[in-house]
């Protein structure tokens, strides 16, 4: 039943976060918001719900392992898995302002975490870290920081490339009813697919005697993953591969700082060394994604193949931890 559980959970989450983020994008384009704003706002925030239903599920039901293993396990599988599988395809190619802008506010934000931590330690019998209110409410500033420089530089984007004046296309446009029931509509589906992944995962890991931090580093994190697994290789075959980087990119840093944020400032989230452990690793391979973007300005099919085994070794590596 708890298997059930979990794939009706995650079929739940995905869905539901597509129709809330095709509902929102038909809305915005109905008060003639800029589709870049769209894409840098809601689409950035919908393909990370996902992973927000599940962690604030965690956090509101105190399974803190659970909460913060999921946002590490989705962000390392993003890196090393949709990229690796991605750069197999296709080479991913690396725009110069993802190589200089985006994976390194990527890696400030694993390193902020990683402090926030830090900051809540607590060696009373075995080491706790605590990522607080005030560090959750950090990372909301920090998030709230990145949508205004994304925002404006996507603006002035646009007003340089004159002559491309934003030329609606006929897309297909959604009555505002219609548009109301995708969000409603997927918002619940959202949350009652979280908490039913956040059940059915506890329920198997107290069957099987895991943790809850390695059930979110493996299943929830695949699961919760999916949307930009899809993404990224409907992208590759495309031959559009610099839009899985992005996507990846982009991902990673709403999961640190909107989902651990408001998780946080639910409730205070505290977990063992392990979790510091799992930041750390965070922090180098994303310094390691960033040397193989940078060398190149792509990913190529070799780095791509470096990348999954990297996956393959941490994978053993929390299994036998």
């Amino acid at each position: 039943m708890e298997y059930l559980m979990l794939i009706v959970g995650f079929v739940l989450l995905i869905k539901g976060a597509d129709f809330f983020v095709d509902g929102s994008s038909a809305i915005a384009r109905l008060f003639k918001v800029p589709s870049i704003i769209i894409g840098l706002t809601v689409v950035a925030l919908g393909t990370s719900l996902p992973e927000a239903a599940v962690s604030v599920s965690a956090a509101l039901n105190g399974s803190n392992g659970l909460a913060i293993s999921n946002v590490l396990g989705s962000n390392i599988m993003n890196l090393l898995v949709v990229l690796g599988v991605s750069a197999l395809i296709l080479p991913v190619k690396a725009q110069p302002v993802t190589v200089k802008r985006e994976i390194p506010l990527t890696i400030f934000a694993a390193v902020l975490l990683g402090g926030l931590l830090l900051l809540g330690a607590s060696f009373e019998n075995t080491p706790t870290f605590t990522l607080t209110r005030i560090g959750g409410g950090v990372l909301i500033a920090v998030l709230v920081g990145y949508l205004v420089l994304q925002i404006s530089a996507a603006l002035r984007a646009r007003k340089n490339s004159q002559g491309n004046s934003e030329t609606e296309t006929d897309e297909k446009k959604l009555p505002l009813w219609l548009c109301i029931i995708y969000v409603v509509g997927g918002a619940a589906a959202i949350v009652f697919g979280g908490d039913l992944v956040v059940d059915g995962a506890s329920i198997i890991a107290e069957t099987f005697g895991m943790s809850d931090t390695l059930i979110g580093l493996t299943v929830v994190a695949w699961g919760t993953s999916l949307p930009e697994l899809v993404t990224s290789i409907v992208a590759a075959g495309k031959g559009e591969s610099d839009l899985a980087l992005g996507n990846v990119v982009g991902s990673n840093m709403f999961n640190i700082v909107f989902i651990l944020g408001a998780s946080a400032l639910i409730s205070p989230i505290t977990v063992g060394l392990t979790a510091i452990i799992d930041t750390a690793v965070l922090v180098v391979l994303s310094c390691m994604v960033l040397i193989f973007a940078a060398t190149g300005k792509r990913i190529s099919r070799t780095e791509g193949i470096v990348m999954l085994l990297a996956y393959a070794g941490y994978f053993a590596y929390i299994l036998l931890r």
